[in-house]
């Protein structure tokens, strides 16, 4: 029988020898060592699951062998025997790591209990960590749902690249998934423990982002009554997720070229350089090579980004995987909801599957979650679907002969628009998220093709 591995350290030959022989016949694999220097040649050579030494010691004492075990093997466990114990000394070693301070001389039954409850917290730790290690397998993936060949190699491309530090570029419309994939790149890799820090670019104005970024020291601008952290610290041996990097102003991109080839910076007003270890992680809907070809985005910040490119596809690229997608969002609304939706009907499906979905998953999920919410049925039906998607017609762009492409592509983004805006009752805010635009890109389009909340109309006739 083999209770687990056990190595005793006293310099007491007479102890060593009697001690090892009862906890022998007590079903434990002891191993001897007489001193400091010997102890610690043994815990290098090979894996005790637990050390059992005495605090003082001729060459040393026990907090040495503690102290190069926490450091060194920090899955064994250490118990401390002292034949001096005092409170302070218990203190003390709880606090450099020990398990326990057991006091000599030592009463057989307070010993094998010790003993007994170390190995078992042994276990559950270990049972913890390779349970950790399975979740982590499949966190960051289990909320990318898609069996498309082309999602596939996405998969393969993240655990192929995941434990690397090269610069990772996300590109895609908006509303592909882009945060999800960073997200499941950290969570797959070895920086999983530390912080995942994202932030959108494009939604804030350029002296605020810098400070976001890399913080600010006091006094740096009005209103910087204190320091500041900044993003590129929090993310310090973790993953940072730059989204929407195409908005970034032609200064911040030299601070972010820097940043990239070197990882160090200053914050806003201060004078320290910092230093990080970051994975960089960015994203963006726009294609960089052609920005750079106008001039707004610099050749050698594109180069430094796109190290290692990952393309998520459009939904309507992938249309076999929405029926799994829409039963993923169905599912997980009616989780939050209590709602009790059983699925969708075949013409429903069908719905789905002939839009072109402009705002992508982002706007399946909003779709999804709106047909639970108002639909009074146990199966969602056409009739529970958004205009644009109930009227059975796929959106397609047909221009007729003599009409400009402009007009040809404004009418249907027009209607895309308008019935998005109907659909939230012209809540701005709402429609925004369901297309995946920002508001502001709203708003310009409702002014460039003649949008207007028609009760702002009546109020201004009733006046």
């Amino acid at each position: 029988m083999n209770n687990g591995s056990l190595l005793l350290v006293d310099d007491d030959r007479h102890v060593l020898d009697s001690m090892s022989d009862w906890l022998r016949e007590q079903g434990y694999e002891v191993a001897e060592a007489s001193g400091r220097a010997d102890a610690i040649r043994q815990v290098d050579n090979r894996t005790f699951d637990l050390v059992l030494a005495d605090v003082r010691l001729q060459d040393g004492d026990g907090f040495d062998v503690l102290a190069h075990c926490r450091k060194n093997h920090p899955e064994t466990t250490v118990i401390l025997l002292t034949g001096y114990g005092t409170v302070e000394t218990g203190v003390e070693a709880i606090r450099a790591g020990a398990f326990d301070l057991l006091t000599k001389p030592l009463i057989d039954e307070e010993l094998l209990m010790s003993i007994n409850r170390a190995l078992s917290q042994r276990q559950v730790i270990e049972e913890n960590r390779k349970l950790k290690e399975q979740l982590d397998l499949r966190f960051g993936m289990e909320n990318i749902v898609g069996h498309d060949h082309r999602m596939l190699k996405i998969y393969d491309m993240i655990d192929s690249i995941a434990n690397t530090k090269a610069t990772v570029l996300i590109t895609g419309e908006s509303g592909t998934g882009k945060s999800l994939i960073a997200r499941a790149i950290h969570r797959r890799s070895s920086r999983r423990e530390n912080a995942f820090v994202e932030i959108a670019c494009g939604a804030l104005p350029e002296a605020l982002l810098e400070s976001e970024l890399f913080g600010h020291v006091a006094g740096a601008f009005t209103g910087a009554v204190g320091e500041k952290m900044g993003k590129f610290l929090q993310a310090d041996r973790g993953t940072i997720f730059l989204d929407e990097i195409g908005t970034a102003s032609p200064s911040m991109q030299v601070k972010l070229l820097r940043v990239l080839q070197d990882f160090e910076f200053e914050q806003v007003g201060g004078t320290k350089t910092f230093h990080v270890d970051s994975r960089v992680v960015l994203a963006t809907n726009e294609e960089l090579s052609r920005a750079v070809a106008e001039g707004r985005f610099r050749q050698d910040l594109f180069y430094r980004v796109n190290v290692i490119n990952i393309e998520l596809p459009s939904l309507r690229e992938r249309i076999s995987d929405i029926p799994l997608l829409a039963q993923h969002f169905l599912a997980s609304v009616c989780e939050e909801s209590g709602r009790n939706v059983e699925g969708f009907t075949d013409d429903a499906l069908s719905a789905l599957r002939r839009y072109q979905w402009p705002g992508n998953v982002r706007e399946l999920q909003n779709v999804v979650e709106r047909a639970v919410l108002l639909g009074k049925g146990s199966m969602i039906t056409v009739a529970d679907l958004p205009s644009q998607l109930s009227s059975g017609a796929p959106v397609v762009v047909q221009p007729s002969s003599g009409v400009s492409l402009k007009n040809a592509l404004d009418a249907p983004e027009r209607q895309i628009i308008l019935d998005a805006l109907q659909s939230n009752n012209w809540n701005r805010n709402a429609t925004a998220e369901l297309l995946g635009i920002n508001r502001t890109t709203l708003y310009k389009k409702m002014k460039k093709l003649g949008l207007q909340d028609p009760r702002q109309s009546m109020t201004f006739v009733q006046q």
